[in-house]
């Protein structure tokens, strides 16, 4: 089994500050990609950043300056510093990793079960 553990989530005012994480365990041989994606009510979930083992990145264009994603290979941690917030930025924030289980073997992908980030005044 291999478990993704979100944190760091909470409500914020506008022009606020917030740092997710999210932590991958158990039965792992590697790790590729690992990213956020969020989810706002009513909306389809879309991708916030994503990077890979070589600190690879994408990002959507509406966090571009905003948002910073970074990885520690070692720990499996993956984090999400999130700056100038807006209102439009709240959503439940899924972490994601694809994830090799066994040497050789394909990397799938895993979710965390999310962390609401609600961006208000």
């Amino acid at each position: 089994q291999v478990h993704l553990v979100e944190s760091g989530g909470g409500l914020v005012q506008p022009g606020g500050s917030l740092r997710l994480s999210c932590t991958a365990s158990g039965s792992i041989i590697s790790i590729n990609t690992m990213g956020w994606y969020r989810q706002a009510p009513g909306k389809q979930r879309e991708l916030v950043a994503t990077t890979t083992t070589g600190d690879s990145t994408i990002k959507a264009d509406s966090v571009k300056g905003r948002f910073t994603i970074s990885r520690d290979n070692a720990k499996n941690t993956v984090y999400l510093q999130m700056n100038n917030l807006k209102p439009d930025d709240t959503a439940v924030y899924y972490c994601n990793a694809a994830v090799a289980r066994g040497y050789g073997s394909l990397y799938l992908p895993y979710w965390g079960p999310g962390t609401q980030v609600t961006v208000s005044s």
